[in-house]
């Protein structure tokens, strides 16, 4: 979240961005009730301290034989524990307000982020790599799914719904390998690998800053009081939670799971195959770093080039694109897309994002470590998606898709694939 401090001396740019992004929230309403949270908390201190004081002063009254006086007080501090009682009934009424106002307050929004209302308005920063160019009739990773039978979506969408599949043979072996070149190339980078919990409380969801707002999105366990996770995002950030920690060295983490997510409200071809789905998996990166906008930054850079370069030994057509305010989510300070060239599409999808959220994961969740002076800090987060699957599956076979009917397999892939170079009719990752 926000510091109420500087939405106390920044109300018209705070407002402004909640409009940016999207966000009902009235800043005017919130500060109203911030005053009277503290006129209120003023006044029931003073209430505590003057019935503290009195109370103080019974037993010496009492040791001198000032009997009368001692009941006169007592009678003071009954009519102050009652008015105390309302007051303070008031004061938690108030900040319950004022708190649930405030979670919706958005984070502020980087220089040089987009002006915009959709993804549409999403800026293109660079593209990487040649579009491919065939010279006969393409499939989309549907049929080329189908036809090798790397995956079975009539039979997902009969057992779990709509949106569900089954990844099958090299469709799962492909599904792994992407994961696990992912996992290898950011251990070599100093990422500490793991796997986490896709259950969390709901206290963690709000702490990321998943709550309220993206509460619609999320599947809720409620016989367990737990929510499934659509990132590991979640309890990476969360691993910290209410510590002092040592960031000298920016803490670099990779989680390794699945994630799930209602995807309420989308629609239109994005719902056909793979491209979104209710269960995936991600290597997502999470790195806690100093309370330092520069440090940050040059972080933002390093984690979406991780992205890039997997994408790069993938042998993979991208783009990456700065994220527009419309488009860019509550907590962001700044964020990037890469979108990966779909053939079938005739355009790109996104595939990995990558976004620096200041502290305001870390205000909420109360992560900090000790400056130079040594005061206490919040800590910055950034986050990025290394790869997700099966959605990654998708450029991978059109991509690679041959004249002959084949499909190539880059050559990072092949080392998890028993050296598997294509598949055809007849393939099999053991020969």
């Amino acid at each position: 979240m926000l510091d109420i401090r500087y939405i106390r001396e920044n109300p018209d740019v705070v407002q402004t961005v909640a409009q940016q992004k999207g966000i009902e929230v009235s800043i005017t309403d919130l500060l109203a009730l911030d005053g009277k949270r503290r006129a209120l908390l003023q006044e029931v201190e003073g209430l505590r301290k003057q019935r503290n004081d009195l109370s103080q002063s019974i037993p010496r009254l009492a040791k001198d034989g000032n009997q009368d006086e001692v009941e006169q007080i007592k009678e003071l501090v009954r009519g102050i524990n009652a008015n105390l009682t309302t007051q303070e009934a008031l004061l938690q009424d108030v900040e319950q307000q004022w708190s649930t106002l405030l979670l919706r307050v958005p984070n502020i929004i980087s220089p040089d982020t987009p002006i915009g209302a959709s993804d549409e308005e999403n800026v293109e920063l660079r593209q990487i790599g040649e579009l491919p160019q065939f010279d006969f009739a393409i499939q989309d990773h549907v049929t080329l799914g189908e036809t090798y039978d790397l995956f079975d979506l009539p039979r997902g969408a009969k057992v779990a719904g709509t949106r569900q599949y089954y990844l099958k043979g090299i469709g799962l072996y492909l599904h792994r390998a992407v994961q696990q070149l992912a996992i290898d190339l950011l251990t070599e980078r100093g990422f500490t690998v793991m796997d986490v919990p896709m259950m969390v409380r709901e206290d963690v969801m709000t702490n990321t800053g998943f709550f309220p707002l993206g509460r619609e999105q999320t599947y809720e366990l409620g016989r367990d009081n737990a929510w499934l996770v659509g990132t590991s995002e979640v309890p990476l950030v969360s691993y910290h939670a209410g510590e002092v920690v040592d960031v000298n060295q920016p803490i670099r983490f990779a989680g390794v799971s699945n994630c799930f997510r209602r995807e309420a409200g989308a629609a239109g071809r994005d719902t056909r195959g793979l491209y979104r789905v209710h269960q995936f998996a991600k290597v997502e990166q999470v790195v806690i770093c100093k309370n330092d906008p520069a440090v940050s930054e040059a972080i933002l850079q390093e984690i979406t080039k991780n992205a890039e370069d997997l994408l790069q030994l993938l042998e993979l057509p991208y783009r990456v694109v700065a994220v527009c305010t419309g488009d860019i989510g509550q907590g962001v300070y700044k964020k990037y897309d890469i979108e990966t060239w779909m053939p079938s599409r005739e355009n790109y999808g996104e595939t990995q994002s990558a976004s620096n959220l200041l502290e305001f994961q870390a205000r909420r969740s109360n992560i900090r470590y000790r400056d130079e002076n040594g005061q206490l800090q919040y800590c910055h987060t950034l986050n990025n998606t290394a790869v997700a699957t099966p959605r990654i599956l998708i450029p991978l076979l059109e991509n690679h898709q041959r004249a002959d009917g084949s499909i190539y397999i880059p050559q990072a892939l092949r080392k998890y694939l028993n050296g598997l170079e294509e598949i055809k009719p007849g393939a099999n990752v053991f020969g």
